[in-house]
């Protein structure tokens, strides 16, 4: 939580001093019940004037109302630090998310955004005000000392009760909850995994199977669940036995004080709702215990994802001018270390070239368009690996993006129109839409569907079939005439009508200029390209189109 909040959030220092100081006015007031009981049965039970109770009582009266509002405005202001905390973190943290599941894939890529939710709900509930009112103690403490001695040791050894009460519950369900964390989030992960692969687990009768192993997750989920919420119920039912014990004996240490005359009844009444007042925040903080780890861990979470993120070595911003691709002796390894993937490759892919890649599954070809791209990670690369004379991993990726055309073995369309799709959801230009569909041959299949280019591609391009969703992001592929395409398996599911539309886009890009590196496994399109190279075990050498071709 510290290094959290000295990293990303000490801009909201503000919002934090100004509930810290409404906090102090609200438990100022709450000092006066304790005055207004010790004054009516010191004075006014004495004196029987009802004009000193009318007056004490409309100051009381006001006081009380003054805190509610305080009340109120420090929920307002716990609402805007959640907020800002949102503003300050939501884009890190997506983008933090992204880059490492770009580079280091996890089984839940949605976690940090889920941590960043369950801090934001911590801060504006009733977490924070543990820490807000539990400064007062030692004020009440200090005021119960005055009032007797002996008054202030009961308050005192009721607060170590609860603060060894607070520990024990602790000490016992800091493990239970994060191992409820856990529970949860592999039942939601299996829960996202089956709900994605519906079509295939219907298909081939697998929901029998997948449904006993669900439920085993979520059974234990709702057993880690329920021990969590029943070590919190025990603490808090310990806890208020406790409160109870305290209140009977501050009373009736104080009917024996006012027996034996050492104080008066009025500072009896007040010292037990001093006391009360005092240990509210130590009870609470037991109630609350379980929330405060959950936050605590997410926020480590959120630290670690946000720390680990890789820095931005954007050294120039600027527009790739011809965006040749320059390797000298690039040795590439998998990203935890170890094993080497990309073996001392050398080679120049300039401006307008078509070049194919070949090799058996495994070789390495992905691994090589993903280095091209910049998509592997810094450290995992040695030697030049260079677009236009500068090393990819310091373009700022804002300017070179739009130099780049990228088709993935797996197409990823986003919900969205296809039209939203092709510009890659940025400012829609219906003329360059339009153009990148004529470029791969689908203007008139997009035309031909009810909506147009309007049409929704579905979470993930759903509503389409394989081929559609392949030229699709073809088409957002060349968007923009960018200068570098990299098309891995770009046919993969494509017919023959499919096949004659991708020559049609490789044709329109040698027109351009642009340089393109072509990866695949059927070898009739390599009659389309400039030359061949073969990747086998990492290794890259010069390949025969037409031996490739057999």
């Amino acid at each position: 939580m510290r290094a959290l909040w000295r990293r990303h959030l000490l801009p909201l220092r503000p919002e934090f001093a100004q509930a810290v100081l409404i906090s102090m006015l609200i438990n100022t007031l709450m000092v006066l019940p304790s005055l207004y009981m010790l004054q009516v049965y010191d004075r006014v039970m004495v004196s029987q004037n009802g004009m000193t109770l009318l007056a004490l009582t409309l100051v009381l009266a006001l006081g009380l109302l003054l805190a509610a509002w305080l009340e109120q405005g420090r929920t307002a202001v716990l609402v805007r630090m959640g907020q800002r905390m949102d503003g300050l973190l939501a884009s890190r943290v997506h983008e933090a998310a992204l880059q490492r599941e770009l580079q280091q894939p996890s089984s839940s890529p949605q976690q940090a955004l889920l941590d960043l939710n369950a801090l934001r709900q911590f801060v504006t509930g009733q977490g924070l005000f543990v820490l807000f009112d539990l400064p007062w103690f030692p004020i009440y403490l200090a005021i119960m000392f005055l009032l007797h001695p002996w008054l202030g040791w009961i308050g005192l050894a009721f607060s170590v009760v609860l603060v060894l009460i607070a520990l024990a519950s602790h000490r016992s369900s800091r493990s239970v909850v994060e191992g409820a964390t856990e529970a949860a989030r592999q039942a939601q992960q299996d829960q996202l995994a089956q709900l994605r692969n519906a079509e295939a687990i219907h298909a081939m009768g697998m929901l029998g199977a997948l449904r006993q192993r669900w439920q085993q997750r979520h059974q234990s989920y709702s057993a880690a669940q329920q021990a969590s919420e029943s070590l919190t119920a025990r603490y808090s039912s310990i806890s208020k036995q406790a409160r109870h014990v305290q209140q009977a004996l501050s009373l009736g240490a104080g009917a024996w004080l006012v027996l034996d005359g050492q104080i008066s009844p009025g500072a009896m009444i007040a010292a037990n709702i001093l006391m009360t007042k005092a240990l509210q925040p130590l009870d609470l903080l037991v109630s609350s215990w379980s929330a405060l780890l959950s936050a605590r861990i997410a926020a480590q979470r959120l630290a670690q994802v946000l720390a680990h993120a890789p820095a931005d070595h954007a050294q120039e911003i600027r527009t790739p001018a011809a965006a040749n691709v320059c390797w000298q002796g690039a040795t590439v390894c998998a990203p935890g270390g170890g094993q080497t993937l990309l073996h001392d490759i050398s080679f120049d892919l300039p401006a307008g070239r078509l070049i194919g890649l070949v090799g058996p599954s495994g070789s390495g070809k992905s691994t090589l368009a993903r280095v091209m791209l910049g998509l592997w990670p810094r450290h995992a690369c040695q030697g030049r690996i260079e677009i236009d004379g500068l090393s990819v991993f310091d373009w700022d990726r804002q300017s070179l993006g739009p130099a780049l055309g990228y088709l993935p073995q797996e197409p990823a369309l986003l919900e969205g129109t296809l039209a939203q799709n092709i510009a890659r959801f940025g400012r829609s230009d219906p003329q360059a839409v339009v153009e990148a569909a004529r470029r791969v041959g689908i203007h008139e299949l997009i035309l031909a569907l009810p909506q147009g280019y309007d049409t929704p591609a579905g979470e993930a391009g759903q509503m389409l079939s394989g081929g559609q969703r392949q030229l699709i992001a073809l088409a957002q592929a060349v968007y923009g005439s960018p200068r570098l395409v990299v098309l891995d398996e770009p046919n993969s599911n494509l017919d023959e009508h499919g096949e004659r539309c991708l020559v049609q886009a490789l044709k329109s890009l040698r027109e351009q200029g642009s340089s393109v590196l072509l990866i695949t496994h059927r070898p009739e399109i390599l009659q389309a390209l400039d030359a061949c190279w073969q990747l086998d075990a990492g290794r890259l050498s010069q390949a025969d189109r037409a031996a490739a071709a057999v």
